[in-house]
């Protein structure tokens, strides 16, 4: 008898025996991932004949949701339905009811981090809708507008973050200059460039993030060559317009760059200078709130005209008295609706329609900017803003840059299913955002390089987001590892004890002995940046190894002239990564297969179609390249093997083969090549 075969047809024979559906395979689901209004969608469940009542549920909407049930028909080895999605943007769920050889009705349902998108047998139904918080899950569909389309310029970018007052002072930066700029009395003013920041205040306001170190836009224009040395091509600015702060999230004067960053004519200067190396401006919006020291709440009085603080205490009439909400306490103080109730932060009433006007009417904000040379807005707190704000600030932008401006929203969770103020938020159906910040990016990355997850984990998870988004807006997601309102990717690395004191989170940073693996794991972060889909956001500074925990120590200045050959060396290194993205397309806007996942190691190909990219676009450079990563602190054994149809990755457990710390390696087509990974490295592998 042979034992084998009768092993094989017994596996087969408990495979048919299954039940089973993985959203992410085409025989399962048919085409993959997020869909346009009104096409058409297949599924199949894979289901043991004796099973019977087999039924597909599912339920679509955004702000309500209708709720339907399909019979599925039976087919060889289960069960297919075919749908035709609504003809709106929506979100639809769903998920299958059977009744199973023990005449007990259960639930095949989503599970999370699963390879391939497959599901699970439950005795419960998901739920879904605003509260949906509890486990079991559905599988999603994102319905989005056939129209969507982002620009070509963000859609796999390479974004450079930079903190104003931080970077870098211009040639024109004085001191004496600096503090006669503004009035205002609680600021800190720093003369040395290279002072640590300041987590104290003045005595008579205490810590209120004043403290200025002079960095300017004519700053950042003195320092274009060394931006477009890291392949830039699009600038994102922290808030530039006039505010108390220093960092700029309280508005004074939507129309005025700050006086301490130069003023108007600055940005004028950056626009040019931006616009001769090729660089587009994206500007942050801040419209949630302004400042209480700004013009149009001018709680200080420090500006002409009344404001909407002076307006409601005494009753004197103000432009700006619609725009917020106040009342008064019991003792008849007046109260005002502020942002998570920081009373310098008063909240605007967004559906205001004078504040309307003011943001997006002839004259407003928007146009005013993007006159001016912006290129686009990332919105703060994109989550607090009504979706019909953000639909109108996106037409507006729209409409006045023929299509290319760019809108991109600070939303921190999935995107496409975001629930937020009782309901499902329109953010990824084309309607509202061209994409977003990639705060799950990161998160991923760093469970990953950390070695909370494993690398099936994290493929699991990456496919779910690519699974999810529109891919116009999958490919424009701008995908991060540090931020102004994160710690350092360094910092992170080093697995620092969490601790809201700043007194130590001052004194954080990566020990000796830590810091040649947190390097090293630093620079596998920003190849994945540089190889996955999306647009790669340098936050400056991180391609010196900077180190800073939470705000404000992850804002230090920049150390111009003080480099370490440690940070020389890795400036070095990245300007080479940044260059394979550049030089190749396909990492751009190339298709995606994930090769090889197992424990430490990650493996994956961004490759052209006939010379064409994922957009049908002709397209330059390699047509496939392949990015191996060992995040462990072991080597790692790889045999890539491109002699057949398809490439092929597998682990081995050992080979005659040495170890390689170049990360940039020609491959030769048709062939099958062994290459060696030292610990906590990758390579990419280019055809």
């Amino acid at each position: 008898m042979d034992l084998s075969s009768s092993s094989t047809e017994l596996n087969n024979n408990k495979a048919r025996e299954r039940v089973y559906h993985a959203s992410r395979l085409d025989m399962y689901r048919k085409p993959f991932g997020a869909q346009p209004e009104g096409s058409v969608v297949r599924l199949f469940l894979e289901c043991p004949s004796a099973y019977h009542d087999v039924t597909l549920c599912y339920t679509y909407g955004l702000y309500s949701f209708s709720y339907h049930e399909e019979p599925m028909a039976r087919c060889d080895g289960g069960y297919k339905a075919e749908l035709m999605l609504p003809d709106e943007s929506c979100l639809l769920f769903y998920w299958f009811r059977f009744v199973d050889d023990e005449d007990t009705v259960k639930y095949y349902v989503a599970s999370g981090d699963k390879q391939n998108g497959e599901g699970e047998i439950y005795h419960e139904p998901p739920r879904v809708g605003a509260d949906e918080d509890k486990y079991p899950y559905a599988f999603q569909i994102t319905v989005y507008d056939k129209s969507f389309k982002t620009p070509d310029r963000i859609k796999g970018a390479m974004i450079y973050q930079i903190f104003p007052d931080r970077f870098a002072r211009g040639d024109d930066y004085s001191f004496d200059r600096m503090v006669n700029a503004s009035d205002r009395t609680e600021r800190v003013y720093h003369r040395d460039w290279y002072e640590d920041v300041d987590i104290y205040g003045k005595p008579e306001t205490g810590y209120l993030a004043c403290d200025f170190f002079g960095g300017t836009l004519k700053g950042i224009a003195q320092k274009i060559d060394y931006i477009k040395s890291l392949g830039i091509n699009i600038l994102y600015l922290n808030p530039i317009f006039e505010a108390r702060s220093s960092h700029r999230y309280d508005t004074a004067d939507y129309m005025q760059v700050d006086p301490v960053l130069g003023g108007n004519p600055a940005f004028a200067e950056l626009v040019r200078v931006c616009d001769e190396h090729g660089i587009k401006i994206i500007l942050d919006g801040v419209f949630s709130h302004t400042g209480a020291d700004s013009r149009y709440f001018n709680k200080f009085d420090r500006y002409d005209g009344i404001g909407a603080f002076k307006s409601f205490e005494n009753g004197d009439e103000s432009p700006y008295r619609s725009w917020y909400n106040f009342w008064r306490d019991e003792d008849g103080n007046p109260v005002y609706d502020s942002w998570w109730g920081f009373p310098d932060l008063p909240n605007v009433n967004e559906d205001d329609l004078s504040y309307r006007k003011f943001i997006f009417g002839d004259g407003g904000v928007v146009k005013t900017w993007l006159g001016r040379g912006a290129g686009g807005f990332r919105l703060d707190v994109s989550d607090e803003l009504p979706d019909s704000f953000i639909r109108q600030m996106r037409k507006t932008i729209k409409r006045n840059s023929n299509g290319e401006g760019i809108l991109i929203g600070e939303v921190w969770e999935d995107a496409s299913c975001k629930c937020s103020y009782g309901s499902y938020r329109d953010f990824m159906f084309g309607n509202t955002h061209d994409s977003v910040m990639g705060y799950t990016f990161r998160h991923i990355v760093l469970d990953f390089l950390c070695g909370y997850i494993s690398a099936e984990v994290m493929e699991a998870r990456l496919e779910g987001f690519r699974e999810r988004y529109p891919a116009e807006a999958y490919y424009s997601i701008m995908n991060l590892v540090s931020s102004h309102d994160v710690p350092r990717i360094m910092t992170m690395l080093s697995k620092p004890s969490d601790s809201d004191d700043r007194e130590i989170q001052k004194d954080m940073a990566v020990s000796a002995a830590q810091y040649s693996d947190c390097s090293r794991m630093s620079r596998i972060a920003y190849a994945l940046q540089i190889g996955y889909i999306g647009a790669c956001c340098l936050y400056y500074g991180d391609e010196i190894l900077m180190e800073g925990y939470k705000d404000p120590f992850n804002r230090r200045t920049y150390p111009w002239g003080r480099l370490t050959g440690r940070q020389e060396e890795n400036l070095s290194y990245i300007r080479r990564l940044s260059r394979i993205r550049n030089d190749n397309a396909c990492l751009k806007t190339g298709y995606y297969k994930t090769l090889f996942t197992e424990g430490d190691v990650f493996c994956f190909m961004r490759y052209l179609v006939d010379g064409r990219d994922f957009f049908g676009k002709e397209a330059y450079g390699s047509p496939r390249i392949i990015l191996l990563i060992n995040r462990g602190d072991d080597p790692a054994y790889v045999m890539v093997d491109d002699s057949g149809n398809e490439t092929t990755v597998r682990r081995l457990k050992s080979a005659f083969v040495s170890l390689n710390d170049s990360f940039v390696m020609g491959a030769v087509k048709g062939a099958r090549m062994t290459y060696g990974l030292p610990p906590r490295s990758f390579m990419f592998l280019i055809f």
